[in-house]
């Protein structure tokens, strides 16, 4: 049993999550408080047991090879799980605790919710580490299922439904809007649906596997918008729209804090759209130790922190 594992200094796992993380000989000795000649010997070593090279230098980074990207989810996956529990096998100190929570998400939810946040565990566990990673899925099941993320920031609409296993708390609900530039040379005042469809488009799509919430509801009313740029994140979107004619339909939340610095005009979307709401998913199976319970309280609280948050029974998330 574990045949592979018997020939391996299981340290040196550590070694490789750490250079496949940074392509950096000396920046994952530093993060693992090695000297960088520990760390080449130890990448020797790893690469006599596997009889590949791992990582190949490619410039100036360390560039893995197709082995090292075969083995990397599962090294990550499993020093992720065991950290976890060995980190929860004794009480949990938020004072004193050094341990990383990891959170999907995309630019906005990230934008959201993350300065209110931040602020409490800075102040409350100042040592404490989150790891933001990108969202590549509305509730990010498979990430939440493996323990690669502890938790999920995402937007629910009405048709939203939880997978088995995960659950979710709410925090603000917000609707859409689009934003123009300012001094448009063909929308001033208002913006009908004519208007709306005439122009092009800036459409943001974060999540590849999920189709446009906006695109279903023109399909409701029988239209359909012309795309001139699909983006994968928000946070080039008002420029663009800043210096050109393109239009933006957005979360009115973020449209409203970059109006003044984007040189943005903003209008209510023209055609009905469903409104959403900002939640936080976790899945059960990591969701009983006392510092995930604490994680959870805290990203509660700063719900409640952050400005026009909806006041709902969160039962769940407690």
């Amino acid at each position: 049993m574990h045949d592979p594992l018997r020939r391996l200094d299981l340290n040196l796992l550590l070694v490789f999550d750490a250079l496949y993380r940074h392509r950096s000989v000396v920046a994952a000795a530093d993060e693992l408080a090695l000297s960088s000649s520990a760390c080449s010997h130890a990448l020797s070593r790893l690469r006599n047991t596997f009889a590949d090279d791992l990582f190949v230098r490619y410039g100036s980074a360390m560039q893995p090879t197709a082995l090292a990207d075969q083995m990397s989810r599962a090294v990550s996956d499993a020093l992720g799980l065991l950290s976890d529990n060995l980190s929860s096998a004794g009480p949990f100190v938020p004072a004193t605790s050094t341990q990383t929570f990891t959170l999907a998400a995309t630019d906005f939810t990230a934008f959201a919710l993350l300065p209110s946040f931040m602020a409490r565990l800075q102040a409350l566990a100042p040592d404490l580490r989150v790891k933001v990673v990108y969202s590549s899925h509305r509730d990010s099941l498979e990430d939440l299922a493996a323990g690669r993320a502890h938790f999920a920031l995402s937007f629910a609409d009405a048709d939203s439904a939880l997978s088995e296993g995960v659950e979710s708390f709410e925090g603000f609900t917000d609707d859409y809007v689009v934003a123009v530039r300012k001094l448009h040379p063909r929308i001033s005042d208002t913006l009908s649906i004519e208007q709306y469809l005439h122009e092009k488009h800036v459409a943001v799509l974060p999540w590849t596997s999920s189709g446009s919430v906006i695109d279903e509801a023109l399909k409701k009313s029988g239209h359909r918008r012309r795309v001139a740029i699909q983006l994968p994140s928000l946070m080039a979107a008002p420029f663009i729209v800043a210096n050109t004619e393109l239009l933006l339909t957005l979360p009115r939340r973020v449209a409203e804090q970059l109006r003044s610095t984007s040189h943005l005009e903003i209008f209510p979307t023209p055609f009905d759209t469903p409104p959403y709401t900002l939640k936080v998913y976790f899945h059960v199976r990591y969701a009983g130790t006392p510092a995930h319970a604490w994680m959870r309280e805290q990203l509660l609280r700063a719900l409640d922190d952050t400005p026009n948050v909806t006041q709902h029974a969160r039962s769940k998330g407690k």
